[in-house]
């Protein structure tokens, strides 16, 4: 009797800690069969339930990939380019924004304004 009881109430304890961790997890982690049936089987078989929660209806966590930021990734880095790839980028956008510079004409000053005028100042005359 003195063995029994302890049994007894350990058994009552699985059982429930088993029931709540079924409920409690995400149904993303359950394995098998839907999380309502796993709560049923782990309810209607105490034991045996919860052995079989433990063992196959549980799933584990996902383990979080070891690169969070792309400059992490070493496969990332390398399909970057090189340098000397860059470099050509910025001289032909260089050459664009030059070939852009010497299309438009230049407006020059707006009508009422001096070159060093200050726009400020300026807004500050009016507003007075």
């Amino acid at each position: 009797m003195r063995v029994l009881l302890p049994l007894a109430l350990l058994l009552i304890a699985f059982w429930v800690y088993s029931i709540v961790d079924c409920a409690l997890q995400p149904p993303t982690r359950h394995r098998g069969v839907s999380k309502p049936v796993w709560l049923l089987i782990v309810v209607l078989l105490p034991i045996i339930g919860g052995v079989m929660w433990f063992v196959v209806g549980r799933g584990r966590r996902q383990q979080p990939s070891s690169f969070r930021a792309p400059d992490d990734n070493p496969d990332f880095l390398g399909s970057i380019g090189t340098i000397s790839d860059q470099d050509e980028r910025i001289r032909r956008l260089e050459a664009e924004l030059a070939a852009l510079d010497s299309d438009a004409p230049d407006p020059g000053p707006l009508p009422g304004r001096t070159t060093d005028d200050d726009p400020d100042e300026h807004r500050r005359g009016s507003a007075a």
